[in-house]
């Protein structure tokens, strides 16, 4: 399947009925959730289990098994997961969706996976730094990960990969358009930069 028709099958899958503010809960766009999932797929990682930490509606997780990656999908809004598991079956595609805090990941790990996250940017007060704790999760589990950040988060992810024993391989810039969806927006889109990373973590 290519790039594009990845792209579609995604844009097809529903979103956050209630989305919430407190969890930052938006959509991961489906041209930047195929683009991720399809250089993940070039670069052999998709071989391994993938993992999507916080997979919300679960577009990440879906991408993946569409490529034929076997994937869990975690997140603690239940309602959130309702909504991956009807996209999953909408795809067609099988996935198993655990509910829990990705930042505390309730699975039994033995070998390292790879991990695919949009994980909150931190905007929230009171959820500053939230990224951080999803790589933290990442260092732990996986042998790849592939995360999505807020632009200007550079420094921030290669001090804290490089200190956690990873290595930054590939990073690139996209725009991510963020839909009017909560009180506190005044403008009925926001195009923001977002920063995507792949780091090759050291599993001993």
């Amino acid at each position: 399947m290519s790039r594009r028709r990845l792209a579609r099958r995604l844009a097809a899958l529903a979103g956050f009925e209630e989305p919430r503010a407190a969890l930052e809960q938006y959509a991961t766009p489906p041209d930047l959730a195929a683009h991720v999932v399809h250089r993940a797929d070039l670069a052999g990682d998709l071989d391994s289990p993938v993992v999507d930490l916080g997979a919300g509606t679960g577009v990440l997780a879906v991408g993946a098994a569409l490529r034929g990656a076997g994937v869990v999908g975690v997140d603690r809004d239940p309602a959130a997961l309702a909504t991956a598991r009807e996209n999953a079956a909408t795809a067609g595609v099988a996935a198993d969706w655990v509910l829990g805090d990705a930042t505390r990941v309730p699975l039994c790990v033995t070998d390292p996976v790879t991990v695919l996250m949009n994980p909150p940017f931190g905007a929230q007060a009171g959820n500053e730094h939230a990224d951080r704790a999803f790589l933290a999760t990442a260092a732990d589990i996986a042998a790849v990960s592939y995360s999505v950040h807020n632009g200007g988060s550079q420094s921030f992810v290669e001090s804290f990969v490089a200190d956690n024993g990873g290595t930054v391989t590939h990073a690139f810039e996209a725009t991510v358009t963020l839909p009017r969806q909560f009180e506190f927006h005044d403008a009925d889109s926001r195009d923001i930069t977002a920063e995507v990373y792949r780091v090759e973590w050291c599993q001993s």
